[in-house]
């Protein structure tokens, strides 16, 4: 296409205006302003539908995998607070309210159904069972075998060991054996006795104190205490694991149809109204955008036109504009 010297003259002058107004901060502020105030009118529905805000969410979040640059960073940014200086100078209780652990403290002790129904399933698992009926076999064994009576009293340690031997040449089985068939019949009677001790030990009242207790312990402690707990050099390859149960259940139809329908019942619920509420809703008003954003804003514009990038990318449209049949119409051209 041939140039017309009077066009690219206007070109310049379009450019050169648009240059000299975003150079002045004051406009950026005023446009943006403006925008928003447009923006915070309009509703949900009238911009975004159900279907635009699900297929984004499903396309960028549950058909995407985490890149292995973000799970290394995560790792790190992790591993940079359980390390950080600052955890030796500060208590647990300087980061952690008080009056919340009480409330805490308060609602767990309160749910005594939830508590007794958690119990009675515990104590009724099979490995419950076999836990308990190990753990009183080898007590009976190391008492009969380590007895302090029987280390402490010259021929006790004897007597003890003949009357095992008897009773097993008696019951011609082994004394471990017949302890293991008698627990076995008689495991439905201790885990009942199981379930009542337990309801006796974690009462409300028991339950409270000791998640009391358990604060007074560990409230003076430095953060810093948690890296007993967490292995540092592994978070590599554990946060590599909790990336990989993500990947699994972001595929999965369930999460799918969880996400599907959680989108459905918050769009439902506020589709009429205007994004100044949702805005709000994030803390965003007209204070942060005046006061916050614009200041972010003004330097990408600044280094847009510094950089000529605006500049080109507008001489791209208004070329096509100036040099279209309408606008060289107007100009007799």
């Amino acid at each position: 296409m041939q140039k017309n010297p009077m066009l690219e003259q206007l070109i310049d002058a379009h450019l050169n205006f648009l240059d000299q107004t975003f150079a002045q901060t004051g406009t950026v502020q005023t446009e943006f302003l403006n925008f928003y105030h447009w923006f915070r009118k309009q509703s949900l529905q009238q911009l975004w539908s159900f279907e635009q805000i699900n297929t984004l969410i499903q396309k960028q979040i549950l058909h995407t995998p985490a890149s292995n640059f973000l799970i290394d960073q995560i790792a790190e940014h992790i591993k940079f607070a359980l390390i950080h200086s600052i955890n030796d100078s500060t208590k647990i209780a300087d980061i952690i309210p008080v009056l919340t652990i009480d409330k805490i403290a308060q609602y767990v002790a309160g749910k005594s159904d939830h508590r007794q129904r958690l119990i009675k399933t515990v104590v009724n698992s099979p490995a419950f069972s076999a836990m308990i009926s190990q753990l009183i076999q080898h007590s009976i064994q190391d008492y009969l075998d380590n007895s302090v009576i029987a280390k402490s009293v010259p021929g006790v340690s004897r007597f003890m060991k003949m009357g095992k031997s008897v009773l097993e040449n008696v019951t011609d089985t082994n004394l471990d054996d017949a302890i293991g068939k008698y627990l076995q019949k008689n495991i439905l009677k201790l885990s009942q006795m199981s379930e009542t001790v337990l309801n006796q030990h974690f009462d409300d009242h028991k339950l409270y104190h000791f998640q009391a207790n358990l604060w007074h312990k560990i409230k003076n402690m430095p953060v810093s205490v948690l890296k007993n707990y967490i292995e540092i050099q592994d978070l590599p390859q554990t946060v590599g694991m909790g990336a990989e149960i993500w990947d699994y259940i972001r595929q999965s139809d369930y999460l799918k149809q969880q996400v599907h329908d959680g989108v459905y019942a918050w769009y439902i619920r506020n589709q009429e109204r205007p994004f100044d509420l949702l805005l709000r809703d994030l803390n965003i008003d007209e204070a942060l955008i005046q006061n916050e954003l614009q200041n972010l804003l003004n330097p990408i514009i600044q280094q847009m036109i510094s950089s000529q990038y605006l500049r080109e990318r507008a001489r791209v449209h208004l070329a096509q504009f100036y040099y279209s049949e309408e606008a060289q119409a107007i100009l007799k051209l």
